[in-house]
């Protein structure tokens, strides 16, 4: 079974970092990146994640040491249609959808019916954009129950950020390993190899940008401290593996799967430097902002990661949660405000209940409110909310749901709009309740 390594903190994003395989000391080449003889007899190998002519501060790239180059497999094949699953990048198959969308939990596999592993597992619910010129996003699920073995797969259009709902993962990456649990997030960025391990039936959420990749977003008026703080992001430590098999890469390549194979494991790097590398973060890390006198502050202030595009203050994407903390505005409608949106908002559950919809919103789930499509709390929490007297309450104990945000346009796949019967067709309803209160008469 694959263990979890130590982890080391990230100090910041776009900062150098390094690590060897304790087995192999003085593994690291010392003064420059790629010697004419890489100690242990080991091949240089770098991983770019940005061009090399960007500037220095947004550079991204990172040399691996590893007993072979990646370059040594058969050549690449079309995955067969039975394990590709339901990744889906055609977003003209369905016509548009204007209305509030809702899920129900999707359903897990179970042994009984079918092993499915991580890659098999990928079910894709919408997204936007094309990745011939680098543009768009996608949002996935992950339903699986089985491991991969002896299979390892990287994705060439984008960046993975995954959020564990139910179980955990256990992800060997290039650089060493990683334990991501329910609440926490890992990104795995454009074109590293990894491979999950899990301990039975296992659920999430995948969040895909194409344009760039995902950073701490700035503090602005809040200053040096708050949100999430760069030290609470991990990165593995080196651990290699010199074990020669037959090994499956799966690649994602334009949307589609494509598969070779090699003698020999992909995660041998025995030692690595740089600043393009996977990370965890724990979400109970997140420093909260929050009103302290009246009004009710935008989402934006509960921002974890965003990828900006390539308009100013616009983000292809953010990752934004809802974590448990104090409300205590005063005079004050507490809850979110109703709304319309220049944004795409779809919204997950990964424990709890959500205080806008707290009967009806479910773990496993989800929700997708199109841009300007208006949307915000249900009859009940508006009439709580509205009547209950103010004091100073904790709100979303033991709950975390969170919102991945776009500015593109999302159009959602056959597999969401009908195949997976999860579509809450009543959705609507849980706004017809909402009275007419004006009267001509009354200011209060």
């Amino acid at each position: 079974m694959i263990m979890q390594a130590e982890l080391k903190y990230l100090s910041g994003f776009g900062c150098e970092f390094s690590s060897e395989d304790e087995r192999c000391p003085g593994s690291l080449p010392i003064g420059q990146n790629n010697p004419q003889k890489c100690p242990y007899g080991l091949y240089a190998e770098q991983l770019s994640g940005t061009a090399f002519t960007v500037p220095r501060s947004q550079n991204r790239r990172s040399w691996l040491y590893r007993i072979r180059p990646s370059v040594i497999h058969k050549p690449f094949q079309k995955l067969m249609e039975k394990d590709i699953g339901h990744l889906d990048y055609d977003w003209n198959i369905m016509e548009p959808n204007l209305n509030q969308l809702r899920w129900k939990p999707f359903d897990l596999p179970t042994r009984q019916n079918s092993e499915v592993d991580f890659v098999q597992g990928l079910h894709t619910i919408c997204g936007a954009g094309d990745f011939h010129v680098r543009q768009g996003v996608a949002i996935h699920v992950y339903l699986c129950n089985v491991s991969m073995k002896d299979k390892a797969f990287y994705n060439a259009d984008g960046d993975f950020l995954i959020v564990p709902q139910l179980g955990a993962l256990l992800i060997t990456t290039e650089f060493g390993k990683m334990r991501c649990e329910p609440n926490e997030i890992c990104v795995i960025q454009q074109g590293m190899r990894f491979s999950v391990t899990v301990l039975g039936p296992s659920r999430g959420y995948i969040l895909e940008v194409f344009d760039n990749h995902f950073q701490l977003p700035d503090l602005g008026p809040i200053g040096a401290n708050g949100l999430a703080n760069p030290r609470d992001f991990q990165t593995p430590v080196a651990c290699f593996e010199d074990r020669e098999t037959d090994y499956k890469i799966i690649g994602k390549f334009q949307g589609k799967l494509f598969v070779c194979v090699q003698d020999h494991s992909p995660f041998d790097v025995i030692a690595w430097h740089g600043n393009y590398v996977p990370y965890k973060y724990n979400l109970e890390r997140f420093m909260v902002i929050n009103s302290v006198s009246f009004d009710h502050c935008d989402p934006s202030i509960f921002t974890v990661l965003t990828c900006p595009s390539y308009k100013p203050g616009t983000a292809a994407a953010d990752f934004v949660i809802f974590p448990p903390r104090w409300s205590v505005q005063e005079h004050t409608f507490r809850p979110p405000y109703y709304h319309r949106n220049c944004m795409a908002e779809f919204m997950g559950l990964i424990k709890g209940n959500y205080e806008a919809k707290e009967k009806s919103f479910e773990a496993g789930g989800a929700s997708l409110h199109s841009i300007m499509t208006p949307h915000g709390p249900d009859t009940r929490c508006f009439e709580n909310a509205t009547n209950n007297k103010l004091g100073p309450e904790r709100i979303a104990d033991d709950t975390q749901a969170f919102m991945f945000e776009t500015s593109y346009s999302l159009t959602c796949t056959k597999w969401s709009a009908k195949l997976c019967n999860k579509l809450d067709e009543d959705y609507y309803k849980c706004w017809e309740g909402l009275k007419k209160h004006f009267n001509l008469n009354n200011q209060s």
